[in-house]
């Protein structure tokens, strides 16, 4: 079985030993499901990030994905969001086993993905419609995490010592965390990553959600993702980043000040994150000054 150098490295960078003995037993792990489930394989997807991702079918030809990655709490968190969710807005959990992270998706076919499309209004409405349809409160029970504990990583790095991003930033993206935290109508279940490359097109069902994080929180912090996404293609990246603000705050009647904020304080956080990971930081912290720019 081929995994890509690029996927191993990932991999083990992210869960070290533990993920080295996860890709050791992969091929295992993948030929005991294909079996277990009656599967046929198609191949991996060409754009593994995470996850071990194959296109499969089932006994009876119907398209799948077999989804696999390092049993934790992340891995059966997407599971038991996926429950939630129900099939309403995302694809299908058909089976899973949570203690070896091993999931067996519905594959939207043909699965385009919602950045292929070169029309900026186009995109926005469908966006839309996705992020209504999967609005959901939180199961009593449910372990979902609340986004308070992604806001630790502020904290992180701000104890840190100085870096790249400004602590002034840091500190108003703490604030704003808080004045929307207060001002929120209750929490509710999160996407988590509600961008572009996890909106898909099924011939069945139109536009559906892939790839959720499932975390607890404010319905605003659930559009950052997408705000700040594919925006290097764009010949104004700025005035691109406003337009979507403004027909998302608009069109969806929300409160444009309130998203600006959230935008603020989740934006930060992700630029923070990338400086620790040491991946690509700045588009994301531009855009951050952008929003502050908006609200200002």
């Amino acid at each position: 079985m081929n995994i890509p150098e690029e996927f191993q490295e990932k991999i083990i960078n992210a869960f070290g030993f533990e993920g080295k003995a996860w890709l050791e037993s992969l091929p295992q792990t993948v030929e005991t499901y294909l079996q277990k489930w009656e599967l046929t394989s198609e191949g991996p997807v060409e754009n593994l990030s995470y996850n071990y991702i194959l296109k499969v079918t089932d006994s009876c030809r119907t398209p799948l994905i077999l989804k696999l990655g390092v049993p934790n709490f992340d891995t059966r968190n997407e599971m038991v969001t996926l429950q939630i969710y129900g099939g309403d807005g995302c694809a299908v959990l058909v089976k899973s086993d949570m203690e070896k992270g091993v999931m067996l998706l519905e594959r939207l076919v043909p699965g385009r993905m919602l950045s292929a499309e070169s029309d900026e209004l186009v995109v926005l409405e469908n966006y839309i419609k996705v992020w209504k349809a999967i609005r959901r409160p939180v199961p009593e029970g449910t372990s979902t995490p609340f986004l308070t504990h992604w806001f630790e990583g502020l904290k992180r790095y701000r104890n840190a010592g100085e870096g790249p991003i400004s602590l002034e930033i840091v500190q108003l993206a703490e604030e704003f965390f808080q004045q929307v935290m207060e001002t929120s109508e209750g929490p509710q279940l999160l996407h988590g990553d509600l961008h572009h490359e996890n909106i898909l097109y099924s011939e069945e069902n139109g536009w559906m959600a892939i790839d959720p994080k499932g975390v607890t929180g404010d319905p605003y912090f659930d559009i950052t993702s997408f705000l700040i996404n594919q925006l290097d293609s764009k010949s104004d990246p700025k005035s691109t980043l406003k337009l979507r603000v403004d027909t998302i705050s608009e069109q969806m009647g929300l409160d444009r000040q309130r998203l600006l904020k959230a935008a603020i304080a989740l934006g930060t956080l992700y630029a923070c994150w990338g400086v620790e990971d040491q991946a690509d930081w700045e588009t994301t912290y531009q855009c951050v000054k952008w929003f502050i720019e908006f609200l200002e």
